[in-house]
């Protein structure tokens, strides 16, 4: 057998023992060292030791940690029944309201933590229980916060758009001013679904009643700015020291971090114990995307060695691909690998596949990465696996079953496609502002 031809085994392998649910980075980890001793002999141990050490000492990493620290503490913040009251009271006159309100909470929320899974179950603690007390349709209420609760993956200052600017060696500004007019874009098409529904079938998304939207305007001016403008006050100037080159993104994620204990502080909701609560799951957190990093790294360098990488670019030319074409096949092995797997082994494993081959078809690597962090959208929102539907389900009240929600998260996902649509016909979405911004 040919070092191509086993490198191409250690891929196969790879795919069928993460089928079985072994742990991703310590199956990277052993394929790398198995299969670098038969290629390498004992000069796989260095590499283990120089990978881990590069990712130790990788300074695009650093803002991982510290931007988890921000989204812990604000989730921890007590914050969100404040911000989704404010907004629902602010958005009063427009149709379906409550789903609204809950969109715009979800985009801001998200934006400010990141974390899918935090912020779908809060979201489903506390919207989806409003919504449904409000007779809102079962299915629209689901779809709202399961698809309200991914957009952090998108909008900046979003933790995968830094992971994927590590693995492509793609400036993490640049990603990020290219992700933020296509992660707006695809949460104003939510909204505008759910009150052109509201609309043409007033029945799915009730007004509320007056005694609840009688609110006068000055108080929902201090509902706004005791809740919702902080928060935004914080993401935007996190976002705006980095994409106005005031601060690279470590030193704003470290303002971040700052500033969400400030905030937590200024609502009387910080606590050493929230505190200890935040910095452990960061290193939990932080650990697990670090030996993603190390195992990934050795198993694409036993890989590369080996000549698989050569073996797949051989074969993806072979095809006579056209730009479009080799858009379209990325972007829907990258769709199909959203079931069985998560965004983040897709990201580190699967995608850096793909980047040696952007140069051949003239593709930017800033809109290739926007591209797929639409796409990773849809790995919360398929099933089988649709990891964001079955978290809202571990919450829902009990009436509310799985396929209601994977019912109501059809249409976002619908949406999502249009979004990435819209980003591909018209690329200047994506790279209009990092080339006005930073030419």
């Amino acid at each position: 057998m040919t070092d191509p031809q086993v490198g191409i085994l250690m891929l196969a392998g790879f795919i069928i023992i993460i089928f079985l649910g072994f742990p991703i980075a310590f199956t990277l980890v052993a394929l790398g060292v198995g299969f670098g001793y038969y290629a390498m002999g004992d000069n796989i141990f260095p590499l283990l030791v120089q990978r881990t050490f590069g990712v130790m000492s990788n300074d695009v990493l650093i803002a991982v940690p510290l931007f988890l620290f921000m989204g812990y503490m604000v989730e921890r913040s007590n914050l969100l029944d404040r911000l989704f009251h404010s907004l629902q009271v602010a958005a009063k006159h427009v149709p379906g309201s409550l789903a609204v309100a809950t969109l715009a909470t979800c985009a801001l929320f998200a934006t400010a933590t990141g974390i899918v899974g935090a912020v779908v179950t809060l979201m489903g603690l506390l919207a989806l229980p409003a919504m449904l007390k409000a007779g809102y349709d079962t299915k629209l209420s689901a779809g709202v916060v399961a698809a309200g609760g991914c957009l952090g993956i998108l909008i900046p200052p979003s933790i995968m758009l830094i992971l994927y600017g590590a693995m492509a060696s793609v400036s993490v500004v640049r990603l990020y001013a290219g992700a933020f007019i296509p992660g707006f874009l695809l949460a104003t098409l939510y909204i505008i679904y759910v009150v052109v529904r509201s609309i043409l079938n007033p029945k799915v998304a009730p007004k509320l009643p007056k005694e609840q939207t009688d609110v006068p305007f000055r108080q929902v001016i201090w509902l706004l700015m005791t809740s919702f403008f902080p928060l935004a006050f914080l993401i935007l100037g996190v976002l705006g020291a980095i994409l106005f080159g005031l601060a690279t993104p470590n030193e704003a994620a470290s303002l971040g971090a700052a500033g969400s204990i400030i905030l937590a502080i200024g609502y009387g909701q910080f606590t050493w114990q929230r505190l200890k609560e935040a910095v452990f799951l960061t290193a939990r957190t932080a650990a697990m995307v670090c030996w993603l990093f190390v195992g990934s790294w050795t198993f694409s360098s036993v890989f590369s060695y080996l000549g698989g990488h050569q073996v797949v670019e051989n074969f993806v030319l072979g095809l006579n691909l056209t730009p479009v074409t080799f858009m379209l096949l990325t972007q829907v092995i990258i769709f199909l690998l959203g079931w069985p797997l998560e965004w983040t082994e897709i990201i580190i494993i699967f995608v850096p596949i793909f980047l040696p081959l952007l140069q051949h078809f003239n593709i930017d690597p800033v809109f290739f990465g926007v591209m797929v962090a639409l796409n990773i959208q849809t790995s919360f929102l398929t099933p089988p696996m649709a990891m964001s539907c079955y978290y809202l389900k571990g919450v829902a009240p009990k009436h509310v079953t799985l396929n209601q929600i994977f019912a109501g998260a059809f249409p976002f996902l619908v949406l999502v496609f249009v979004s990435m649509a819209l980003v591909y016909i018209f690329p200047q979405l994506a790279l209009w502002l990092p080339d006005y911004v930073y030419r």
